[in-house]
């Protein structure tokens, strides 16, 4: 016999978390199924960046939002998630960087970001320890970091609270349609009748659209960090590199976190793992250019993970008018964690009440399909296919039809 699940979540990383969450907080009980463990994928190995600055101006309403959601987010789920809101620099060591991020900063400011472009004196006021090679930053006050773990965990706990369901180490094999409708998962362990999917797997979204017959062109690249031993307190701000080659912190607890590309990742890993371990040293090396107090700091461990890379670099959001019940929550491009409160809180109320309050346009599936064009499908009633009364747009639709 089938079990019966209002919604079903697939993936168990800080998305499917967050969004089990406010689910389950609207009175919903929904079962979130992911093939390995709470945030084992990407949810866990990621910088815990959590930024406002250096996003595409598409996603600004939504970071704006999620800052605010992270001021507040230690009493909504009851645990210090390690939430520092101390800024983010992006470190310029050329007159090409200089320039480039000056109109960057210019952009981002018009989005109402509070935002600035430091030259060298005043990056050394903020953050005395920078190599001599760093000539400028840009500098947004309101961003900050935290534990990645905490906050993907502190979902977890509480949408379990609240009676949302989680099972672990356990894959989704099928999805049914009825008529074009999600009416069924189908896992490796049991079968569950729904009437909605929320996709929230990651770097293995794009396999899950693939069983309603949806795609979308996402890629996965190779990404590499390390963390160091416990350091005494140096700076608390975000680190990043004016063109990305970068990333990192020092965590509350001391050790540093550090991440970063090479140029080479695409050819240098099968199956989500290394085939060579040379990303970790190297970014180690482009670190000490710019902080070369840390030279004798030891590192302690390394890991390697993938990024749901999208083609236009922002992710996939709402419902979708091809397979009516599909939720798409997936191709945040590495840097969705700092998107994730708003997000959980997005998905949850286009469910529960077909409507958002903040613009989704952009993020449609449809934008692959029908071009820019396209007009977002999550404005329709009719596209709100749940059959129970959930939404109360829905209940004013089926009384026209």
């Amino acid at each position: 016999m089938a079990n019966r699940a209002d919604v079903v979540i697939v993936g168990g990383g800080v998305m499917g978390c967050a969004v089990a969450y406010y689910l389950a907080k609207e009175g919903l009980n929904p079962v979130v199924i992911e093939k390995s463990d709470i945030g084992g994928e990407a949810s866990g190995s990621n910088g815990g960046g959590v930024r406002q600055s250096a996003r595409n101006l598409k996603e600004m309403p939504l970071a704006l939002e999620s800052i605010r959601l992270y001021g507040q987010l230690h009493e909504e789920l009851e645990m210090d998630v390690e939430y520092v809101r101390r800024g983010n620099l992006r470190l310029c060591t050329t007159e090409e960087d200089l320039v480039a991020m000056r109109k960057s900063v210019e952009n981002q400011r018009t989005t109402g970001l509070e935002l600035e472009m430091l030259d060298r004196p005043q990056v050394l006021e903020l953050n005395p320890h920078v190599g001599e090679n760093v000539l400028g930053a840009s500098y947004c006050p309101t961003d900050g970091h935290a534990n990645p773990f905490l906050v993907t965990y502190g979902f977890f706990l509480k949408a379990k609270r609240l009676g949302a369901r989680f099972h672990t180490h356990e894959a989704v094999t099928d999805i049914k349609l009825k008529k074009g409708k999600v009416t069924r998962v189908i896992t490796d362990r049991q079968v569950i009748d729904t009437d909605l999917v929320v996709n929230a797997a990651g770097v293995g979204g794009r396999k899950i659209a693939n069983l309603v017959g949806l795609d979308y062109p996402m890629k996965p690249v190779f990404s590499e960090a390390l963390i160091t031993e416990p350091y005494p307190a140096l700076f608390p701000q975000m680190i990043g590199h004016a063109r990305g080659l970068f990333y990192g912190r020092q965590t509350v607890h001391g050790p540093f976190f550090w991440g970063g590309f090479v140029g080479t990742e695409n050819f240098i890993y099968r199956d989500g793992k290394p085939l060579f371990n040379f990303i970790g040293p190297a970014v180690s090396r482009m670190v000490l250019e710019y902080f070369p107090i840390l030279k004798n700091v030891q590192v302690i461990r390394m890991w390697s993970g993938l990024i749901d890379q999208m083609s236009d670099g922002i992710p996939i959001l709402g419902f979708t008018g091809e397979v009516p019940g599909f939720v798409f929550c997936v191709g945040f491009s590495g840097h969705g964690f700092g998107l994730a409160p708003a997000i959980g809180r997005l998905i949850s109320a286009l469910i529960m009440d077909c409507r958002v309050s903040l613009p989704i346009n952009d993020f449609c599936y449809s934008r692959f399909s029908k071009g820019g064009d396209h007009v977002c499908t999550c404005q329709g009633n009719a596209t709100c296919t749940i059959d129970t009364a959930i939404c109360p747009n829905k209940r004013e639709w089926l009384k026209s039809i």
